[in-house]
Protein backbone atom coordinates (compact mmCIF):
# COMPACT_ATOMS: atom_id res chain seq x y z
CA UNK A 1 0.00 0.00 0.00
CA UNK A 2 1.28 3.45 -0.88
CA UNK A 3 0.95 6.10 1.81
CA UNK A 4 -0.60 9.22 0.40
CA UNK A 5 0.93 12.63 1.07
CA UNK A 6 -2.42 14.00 2.27
CA UNK A 7 -2.49 11.31 4.98
CA UNK A 8 0.98 12.26 6.23
CA UNK A 9 0.03 15.95 6.27
CA UNK A 10 -3.22 15.16 8.09
CA UNK A 11 -1.30 13.28 10.80
CA UNK A 12 1.04 16.26 11.12
CA UNK A 13 -1.95 18.61 11.51
CA UNK A 14 -3.48 16.22 14.05
CA UNK A 15 -0.33 16.44 16.16
CA UNK A 16 -0.68 20.23 16.24
CA UNK A 17 -4.29 19.87 17.44
CA UNK A 18 -3.49 17.35 20.17
CA UNK A 19 -0.45 19.33 21.31
CA UNK A 20 -2.62 22.42 21.59
CA UNK A 21 -5.04 20.32 23.63
CA UNK A 22 -2.24 19.44 26.05
CA UNK A 23 -1.41 23.14 26.51
CA UNK A 24 -5.10 23.81 27.19
CA UNK A 25 -5.16 20.98 29.74
CA UNK A 26 -2.15 22.49 31.51
CA UNK A 27 -3.86 25.89 31.63
CA UNK A 28 -7.09 24.27 32.81
CA UNK A 29 -5.31 22.33 35.55
CA UNK A 30 -4.39 25.60 37.29
CA UNK A 31 -8.03 26.28 38.15
CA UNK A 32 -9.42 22.75 38.21
CA UNK A 33 -11.98 21.95 40.88
CA UNK A 34 -12.82 18.29 41.25
CA UNK A 35 -16.58 18.68 41.24
CA UNK A 36 -18.94 18.31 38.30
CA UNK A 37 -19.67 22.03 37.96
CA UNK A 38 -15.98 22.91 38.24
CA UNK A 39 -15.11 20.48 35.48
CA UNK A 40 -17.97 21.50 33.18
CA UNK A 41 -17.11 25.21 33.51
CA UNK A 42 -13.38 24.75 32.98
CA UNK A 43 -13.28 25.94 29.38
CA UNK A 44 -9.59 25.20 28.90
CA UNK A 45 -10.18 21.59 29.94
CA UNK A 46 -13.31 21.19 27.79
CA UNK A 47 -11.60 22.80 24.78
CA UNK A 48 -8.64 20.46 25.16
CA UNK A 49 -10.93 17.43 25.28
CA UNK A 50 -12.73 18.60 22.13
CA UNK A 51 -9.44 19.10 20.29
CA UNK A 52 -8.36 15.60 21.29
CA UNK A 53 -11.63 14.12 19.99
CA UNK A 54 -11.24 15.99 16.69
CA UNK A 55 -7.61 14.87 16.50
CA UNK A 56 -8.61 11.25 17.07
CA UNK A 57 -11.20 11.38 14.29
CA UNK A 58 -8.70 12.98 11.90
CA UNK A 59 -6.08 10.39 12.79
CA UNK A 60 -8.49 7.56 11.93
CA UNK A 61 -9.21 9.24 8.59
CA UNK A 62 -5.47 9.64 7.94
CA UNK A 63 -4.87 5.94 8.64
CA UNK A 64 -7.18 5.14 5.73
CA UNK A 65 -4.65 6.87 3.46
CA UNK A 66 -1.56 4.90 4.28
CA UNK A 67 0.51 2.52 6.29
CA UNK A 68 0.58 2.84 10.06
CA UNK A 69 4.33 2.12 10.04
CA UNK A 70 4.80 5.29 7.98
CA UNK A 71 2.14 7.53 9.52
CA UNK A 72 2.41 6.75 13.23
CA UNK A 73 6.02 7.92 13.70
CA UNK A 74 4.89 11.39 12.58
CA UNK A 75 3.05 11.59 15.90
CA UNK A 76 6.46 12.20 17.49
CA UNK A 77 6.17 15.77 16.21
CA UNK A 78 3.79 16.28 19.14
CA UNK A 79 6.86 16.59 21.37
CA UNK A 80 8.17 19.35 19.12
CA UNK A 81 4.85 21.21 19.08
CA UNK A 82 4.41 20.94 22.87
CA UNK A 83 7.92 22.25 23.44
CA UNK A 84 7.32 25.27 21.20
CA UNK A 85 3.78 25.94 22.43
CA UNK A 86 4.82 25.71 26.10
CA UNK A 87 7.41 28.43 25.52
CA UNK A 88 4.90 30.66 23.72
CA UNK A 89 1.81 30.15 25.91
CA UNK A 90 3.09 28.94 29.27
CA UNK A 91 6.31 30.94 29.53
CA UNK A 92 8.45 27.82 29.88
CA UNK A 93 12.08 27.84 28.80
CA UNK A 94 14.09 25.59 26.51
CA UNK A 95 17.71 24.74 27.28
CA UNK A 96 20.28 23.24 24.93
CA UNK A 97 19.36 19.68 25.88
CA UNK A 98 15.70 20.25 25.09
CA UNK A 99 16.63 21.81 21.74
CA UNK A 100 18.90 18.83 21.04
CA UNK A 101 15.95 16.53 21.75
CA UNK A 102 13.73 18.51 19.38
CA UNK A 103 16.42 18.30 16.69
CA UNK A 104 16.76 14.54 17.23
CA UNK A 105 13.01 14.07 16.83
CA UNK A 106 12.94 16.09 13.63
CA UNK A 107 15.94 14.20 12.21
CA UNK A 108 14.30 10.88 13.13
CA UNK A 109 11.07 11.80 11.38
CA UNK A 110 12.98 12.93 8.30
CA UNK A 111 14.89 9.63 8.24
CA UNK A 112 11.66 7.65 8.49
CA UNK A 113 10.19 9.77 5.69
CA UNK A 114 13.30 9.22 3.59
CA UNK A 115 13.08 5.48 4.20
CA UNK A 116 9.47 5.63 3.07
CA UNK A 117 9.97 7.79 0.00
CA UNK A 118 8.85 4.97 -2.25
CA UNK A 119 5.62 4.82 -0.23
CA UNK A 120 4.91 8.57 0.06
CA UNK A 121 4.80 10.34 -3.27
CA UNK A 122 6.66 13.63 -2.97
CA UNK A 123 8.54 12.68 0.22
CA UNK A 124 12.14 13.86 0.35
Amino acid sequence: MTTKLWAALLVLFTTLLTSSAQILWKKGSATLNFDILGILTNYYLISGILLYVIGGILLIIAFRGGEVSVLYPIIATSYVWVSLLSVKFLGETMNKFKWAGVAAIIIGIILIGYGSKDRIPGAL
